[in-house]
């Protein structure tokens, strides 16, 4: 699953799969992120996977007048959406056991569309812009 949440509304958007993320997904979230005609330039926060700095994703954010934002590696406190998925983490996978793949997926998905509804006041902290800021740390 491939996804990006709006930093005010927290809405999300996803593309999933059953295979791998690739540059081919990351395309198509950009195609789904295009069509909710926010404001432009939009800024898309990013790590640092490779498939995300390919060419074809980068002409195609070009294309689309979606600025790509590469955050520094080992900083994913700094991706509110990697918050999210440590939050989906906790409500799906810790001391839970799926029958089949099926349900494992389909609690994923559960907990996704409930994001904007039963999940909100616990994300709304989670997902906070607030950052600690070391430049007035003493050691």
């Amino acid at each position: 699953m491939l996804g990006a949440i709006n930093a005010i509304t927290y809405q999300l958007v996803t593309v999933t799969n059953e295979t791998y993320i690739n540059a081919e997904s990351v395309c198509e979230l950009l195609e789904k992120l295009a069509q909710l005609n926010l404001i432009t330039p939009m800024t898309l926060v990013l790590d640092n996977a490779r498939y995300q700095y390919c060419k074809v994703v980068q002409e195609r954010a070009a294309q689309l007048n979606i600025e790509l934002l590469f955050l520094p590696p080992y900083a994913p406190n700094l991706n509110l959406i990697e918050r999210l998925w440590r939050f989906v983490r906790k409500q799906c996978l810790y001391a839970k056991h799926y029958e089949d793949f099926a349900h494992f997926k389909q609690a994923i998905e559960t907990c996704l569309a409930e994001t904007d509804k039963k999940h909100k006041s616990e994300l709304i902290s989670l997902l906070s812009l607030k950052f600690q800021d070391f430049r007035k740390l003493t050691l």
